[in-house]
C-alpha cells in the first residue's frame, strides 16, 4: 500500500499544525507559493516516506488535507 496527501491548496491558511503534527516530518510551507487567500500553503517534501497516520488531516481545522491508501502495482 501506497499513501496519498491531497492538498485544498487555496483553503489551507497555513496554520502550521498538520507540519507539528506529523511524526516523520514530511510537511512544510511552501515558501515560493501564495494561495488565492495571501498564505504560503502546506505542501508534503517527501510523499514517499508518508506512513498514512493521518494526523496531519485530523489536526486540520479547515479539513484541507486528504489521506488515501492506494494500492501498488507492487
Amino acid at each position: 500500500m501506497k499513501n496519498k496527501l491531497t492538498f485544498d491548496v487555496d483553503r489551507c491558511k497555513g496554520c502550521e499544525l498538520c507540519i507539528r503534527a506529523c511524526p516523520v516530518n514530511i510537511l512544510a510551507l511552501d515558501e515560493k507559493r501564495v494561495n488565492i487567500k495571501g498564505y504560503h500553503p502546506a505542501y508534503i517534501m517527501e510523499p514517499n516516506k508518508c506512513i498514512g497516520c493521518a494526523n496531519c488531516a485530523l489536526m486540520c481545522p479547515d479539513v484541507v488535507i486528504k489521506v488515501e491508501r492506494v494500492k501498488s502495482d507492487d
